[in-house]
């Protein structure tokens, strides 16, 4: 039997602001969609919390045993400046000011973004197209749209009628808005006087003369908004009517609104049963914003080459500070929260290591089946990150307790336990062990190193030098190396 069989998951929906039983489409599969990065600029540190809280959930579904097609789309076209209907396309704009070709800066950014995702050890998922790909489907589903009398055409620009819409469906059923309530942008902006409405969006917008990106629609020479590009390729690939889409919290209104509107319009139904949305990402209980400096990249962690972090961090480090965090609370990224995850990373490997080397007895004084069934509990209650962790940590002092012999357990429940724990750090949660060459040679140094520093405290105390010996011993605890002197002699752990 698979294990999503004896497993029942419950989702916070954004549509019907509940956690919902999750009930696939059709048994054993699952489809999700999540918004990807529009790529004119270096991958952000918020984009990166968001998408690696769907590679766990990906992950989750994976173990579980789904066949899960995931797809991420990229755009590298059609998201103007400020996420309306005028201004100039981000990559556009990148590209004028650079002076180089639009998909130079689309293909930079493009690698850029895989190699941070990479680094934090994300699966790719199923399907990845972008927006420039699907220019045809976009096209057709605009046709659509107007068809059944949903959008109009004026002097090249194609909107969506609103207000038309709402007539007979509800534009606000995901961000619980009102037509009528919404706070529009009245300034005069180019292509705005077009409209019928100020609720109006567009679906094709008529390329200016210095316009570099645009295609030959029936309408104009000109570009799809940004809206559309994910309704036309979430359906391509995972039908119509799929399970899940998700994406951050900010994409919640105009975008999913819209998206919800444009299939509603054009396919009589629902795109969605599962809305999730991730929340922001702040730091040091603030905004983050390149204009004021409190700011940081994907790569400034791993290098620490930045003023708010006093050291480097390893992607699993900071993939670890994340996920101690519900994806759909708000994260304050500091560097204090850096180090204590730091700590705590170090303190789960090292009982990882453990594993294969703790003795085993005819008794368990630890009930191995029901941890694991409170880890897959809080999984499976909207994906709960950080109470996994909890009970990770609690596993890590049973493994401690056993190895100083005030616990036990058997060779049956070690090997349930061993293999669960791998699943739920490595597998689901994305984790891994610093084991690269460079790691180990400094693992090898630091142990070297600790066992002389060792060795001169046993002289110092043999010698009846106490002071010496209790200075090493504290002076080793302040950089986080803590000793435990035992019947065998004189071991250590990192803290």
């Amino acid at each position: 039997m698979p294990l999503y069989k004896q497993q029942e998951i419950k989702i916070y929906n954004s549509l019907t602001g509940e956690k919902d039983v999750f009930k696939p489409i059709y048994e054993g599969y699952v489809g999700m969609y999540v918004c990807g990065p529009t790529v004119y600029s270096n991958v952000h540190l918020g984009n990166v919390r968001t998408f690696m809280s769907f590679d766990m959930i990906y992950r989750y579904l994976l173990h579980l045993g789904f066949k899960v097609r995931y797809v991420r789309n990229i755009t590298d076209a059609g998201h103007l400046e400020n996420d309306a209907d005028a201004g100039e396309d981000r990559i556009a704009k990148k590209a004028r000011l650079e002076e180089i070709e639009p998909m130079e800066v689309v293909q930079r950014y493009t690698v850029d973004f895989h190699n941070i995702l990479n680094a934090f050890n994300f699966l790719p998922p199923s399907i990845e197209p972008t927006a420039t790909g699907h220019i045809i489907e976009q096209i057709e589903l605009i046709k659509t749209i107007i068809d059944n009398g949903f959008a109009y055409e004026v002097n090249g620009s194609v909107y969506f009628d609103v207000l038309k819409y709402n007539e007979t469906n509800n534009y606000g059923i995901l961000s619980k808005r009102k037509v009528e309530d919404l706070i529009h942008n009245t300034r005069e902006l180019d292509g705005q006087s077009d409209k019928k409405n100020p609720q109006d969006f567009a679906l094709w917008k008529k390329a200016e003369p210095q316009h570099i990106m645009r295609w030959p629609s029936p309408w104009s020479d000109g570009f799809p908004g940004w809206h559309l590009e994910c309704t036309a390729m979430s359906t391509k690939y995972l039908g119509e009517h799929f399970d899940i889409h998700g994406g951050g919290m900010d994409l919640k209104f105009p975008h999913h609104e819209c998206e919800i509107a444009q299939n509603q319009a054009a396919k009589g139904q629902t795109p969605v049963n599962y809305w999730m949305h991730a929340n922001m990402l702040i730091m040091n209980g603030k905004k983050m914003a390149k204009s004021t400096g409190n700011f940081i990249l994907p790569n400034e962690i791993f290098s620490g080459d930045n003023p708010h972090i006093t050291k480097g961090f390893s992607p699993s480090v900071a993939r670890f500070f994340m996920l101690q965090a519900h994806y759909r609370s708000v994260l304050d990224f500091t560097n204090d929260g850096l180090l204590a995850s730091e700590k705590g990373f170090n303190r789960l490997m090292e009982a990882i290591n453990l594993l294969d080397s703790l003795p085993t007895s005819t008794s368990s004084t630890f009930n191995v089946p029901e941890w694991k069934q409170f880890c897959y509990d809080a999984l499976n209650d909207d994906f709960n990150s950080p109470i996994l962790i909890a009970h990770l940590f609690e596993a890590a002092k049973y493994i401690n307790q056993i190895k100083d012999a005030k616990a036990s357990i058997t060779k049956d429940d070690l090997a349930e336990l061993k293999k669960a724990i791998h699943a739920f750090v490595f597998d689901i949660m994305g984790l891994e062990e610093l084991t690269t060459t460079d790691n180990k040679g400094t693992n090898e140094k630091l142990t070297g190193t600790v066992a002389l520093l060792i060795k001169l405290r046993q002289e110092a105390r043999a010698n009846k030098d106490f002071a010496l010996s209790d200075q090493i011993r504290d002076e080793l605890q302040d950089l986080g190396i803590q000793l435990k002197d035992g019947k065998d002699g004189t071991s250590f752990s990192l803290s």
